[in-house]
């Protein structure tokens, strides 16, 4: 189910908003090949309403499970937003999408977590990259691949 706020509600008083939510709802699979969401997103809000919109804020907490860029080794990388806060227009262009009255918060869950991700996720700052064995097996067939005929005529090319 998705985290949605009842307009009705937030009009007599704030809302504090607590639990989790399923990574099912924030549609973050697919994303990145090496960053996996298996974990609920832990969130702690708190939303009130202003002038023209809704003001949420809190702190959101959600751990992703991710592959190393250089050596392939899997790793937790934990996701803290804190503070997060966002404004839920209920006039204009930027309008929130509001449906029965409620407005959902989820697609503003997930931009944010989005833009957290590890652009290369690594396992630590130091890590080395694949470890020798694999490196000596990529250096063997790249050396036979340039013995072939067809990269010997290649190689006689002048640019």
């Amino acid at each position: 189910m998705s985290l949605k706020i009842n307009l009705r509600h937030i009009e007599e008083k704030d809302l504090q908003l607590e639990g989790q939510l399923a990574v099912a709802e924030l549609d973050l699979e697919g994303c990145d090949e090496l960053i996996h969401a298996h974990h609920p997103l832990s969130y702690h809000l708190r939303a009130q309403k202003v002038s023209q919109g809704i003001l949420v804020q809190g702190s959101l907490q959600i751990t992703l499970d991710c592959e190393c860029s250089r050596c392939l080794k899997s790793f937790q990388f934990p996701v803290t937003l804190d503070p997060w806060v966002t404004h839920l227009a209920l006039e204009g262009p930027e309008k929130a999408a509001i449906k029965d009255d409620m407005a959902d918060l989820t697609p503003y869950l997930r931009e944010d977590i989005l833009l957290e991700f590890p652009r290369h996720p690594l396992c630590g700052p130091d890590c080395g990259g694949l470890p020798d064995q694999f490196k000596q097996n990529k250096a063997t067939v790249a050396g036979s691949t340039n013995d072939s005929p067809a990269w010997s005529e290649l190689n006689k090319l002048k640019f």
